[in-house]
């Protein structure tokens, strides 16, 4: 064995098959391809990034490696025009306009395999779309066939039924592994040395690289291995943010760069221990358990159940994602659920993580007037609930419980429903003592019991609220903050408890039997 392949295999995932590579997916991609294009299907569509691995893999195909007779393969590009790729000749550059290129391909009386490279944009003009009609309908035998490649494709309906979706695999965990350790060395090549390697995060490395195309593996694990020569812990935040960045191309979810910490919440004792017995199943650390599904936070407003949910990232160390109900909607037929199917598919890929989506019955309640968009739209939600197998826990918030339909609220969907109540007195201290040490104010000089019981009925928000005011009157009377201050301001303030006495009581009477405390 070669010192380089020692050095590889040492760094591999314990208990990986190290047959199973490149070379191993480059084979699985080309006999599923060898299959599609064997069923001469006149047009394949292909999504991906890898444009020059594709291209690569279909050159394979063309001289026999996957079996099957070959056929002339040819690629085209509006900058190259078109090019014959199994045999090295020059480009044809006057058939570089897409209307061109396709009569031209439509006039050829002979079998061959067209490439046309980032043709989507073409696809709007109806010449275009009549024109690859023809190609596809005037050749019954399949022996001419379209590849569209591009990062993204989007068919007229008149050619969906002729066309097939080809979707290359992305790298597994152990050809993960083998990129980073190529990566490993190509650093201790260039550099006195070695790399130094935490196992722990290298694995996490490894893991949280999933979902990426190879070409995106190696540049992340690159910037993560050349930014300092080593792998640590350090670089996994950085890894996920340029991983998110990667992969959110409609900007419905949001990547919570700095999550709180369960330390900067009061109370909610009984949510902080159901999270942290559930930490080590979600990371796959805990053998034999499944991942937790999520828990839905019903509560009085200004609680902490939006911290709660960034808390949650914090204390499972994984990233957080925030879904924007709002932002989901389109007013074109169907594109609201493929926004909300292409956001859990991106959350899945970022997994292991949590997926915040605040306020959820504004998303998801049931309207009659929307021509069943919202049934839609839920029955989409439900269905991924129910079937997801990546390590994404979701934290749902909602205020108003009358909003929400049965169907997301009955047991089995979230692994619990916690009621986030109003602080009891000992919560309420504790609460003035972060926003007061937040501020730089020492607690010791302040009477907490009295100013808990001032604020008796007050949600956490409030008593932030109320800290914030009386700061701002001491700094313009030039006194120092002091417990007469906040007492005053908590005097002046009438809280949402009794402002929405009626509301706030009759939330709090329903969840007394249905749901869990999470104090």
């Amino acid at each position: 064995m070669s010192f380089r392949h020692a050095r590889l295999c040492a760094i591999l995932p314990h208990g990986d098959n190290p047959g199973y590579g490149p070379d191993r997916a480059h084979m699985d991609n080309g006999h599923d391809l060898h299959i599609i294009l064997g069923s001469r299907v006149p047009i394949v569509i292909v999504e991906t990034h890898d444009e020059g691995l594709f291209l690569d893999l279909l050159c394979d195909l063309g001289r026999g490696a996957f079996g099957g007779a070959c056929r002339p393969l040819f690629r085209w590009s509006v900058t190259e025009g078109l090019r014959r790729l199994d045999i090295d000749l020059g480009a044809q550059l006057h058939n570089a306009e897409p209307a061109n290129v396709l009569r031209h391909i439509h006039a050829v009386d002979a079998p061959g395999i067209y490439v046309l490279l980032d043709f989507h944009p073409y696809l709007d003009d109806p010449v275009n779309v009549r024109l690859l009609k023809d190609i596809a309908v005037d050749s019954p035998d399949g022996a001419r066939t379209i590849v569209l490649v591009s990062h993204e494709i989007r068919m007229p309906p008149e050619l969906e039924r002729l066309a097939a979706r080809f979707e290359m695999s992305l790298p597994a965990e152990n050809e993960r592994a083998m990129i980073v350790a190529r990566v490993v060395d190509e650093w201790n090549d260039a550099h006195p040395g070695s790399v130094e390697i935490d196992p722990k995060a290298q694995s996490l490395l490894v893991k949280n690289l999933s979902g990426l195309t190879r070409a995106d593996t190696r540049r992340l694990a690159h910037g993560a291995v050349f930014a300092d020569g080593a792998i640590t812990a350090s670089d996994l935040p950085d890894v996920m943010r340029a991983k998110y960045e990667l992969l959110n191309r409609h900007g419905v979810l949001s990547f919570e760069y700095e999550t709180a910490r369960f330390a900067d919440i009061g109370g909610l004792k009984g949510l902080k221990t159901w999270i942290e017995q559930r930490r080590g199943a979600l990371s796959g650390d805990a053998q034999g358990l499944e991942a937790p599904k999520g828990v839905m936070l019903i509560g009085v407003q200004g609680c902490g159940k939006s911290l709660a949910a960034k808390a949650a990232a914090g204390i499972l160390n994984v990233p957080l994602l925030r879904l924007d109900v709002g932002s989901l909607y389109n007013k074109y037929h169907g594109e609201t659920e493929r926004n909300l199917r292409e956001s859990l598919q991106q959350a899945e890929l970022m997994s292991p993580c949590v997926l915040w989506i605040d306020e959820i019955e504004k998303g998801l309640a049931a309207d009659s007037g929307d021509s069943g968009l919202s049934r839609r739209v839920l029955g989409t939600f439900l269905t991924w609930l129910a079937e997801k197998r990546r390590s994404v826990f979701v934290v749902a918030t909602a205020n108003d419980i009358s909003a929400l339909p049965p169907e997301l609220v009955r047991k089995g969907r979230f692994d619990e429903i916690f009621f986030v109540d109003l602080p009891n007195g000992p919560t309420r201290a504790q609460i003035l003592d972060i926003h007061l040490a937040r501020r730089g104010h020492d607690s010791a000089v302040f009477d907490l019991p009295a100013l808990a019981q001032a604020c008796e009925g007050f949600s956490g928000a409030e008593i932030e609220q109320g800290i914030v005011s009386a700061c701002y009157v001491a700094s313009a009377a030039g006194e120092p903050l002091s417990s007469g201050h906040v007492q005053a301001e908590f005097a002046r303030t009438r809280p949402l408890s009794v402002v929405m006495r009626e509301r706030v009581e009759g939330l709090r009477r329903w969840a007394a039997e249905r749901t869990v405390p999470a104090d």
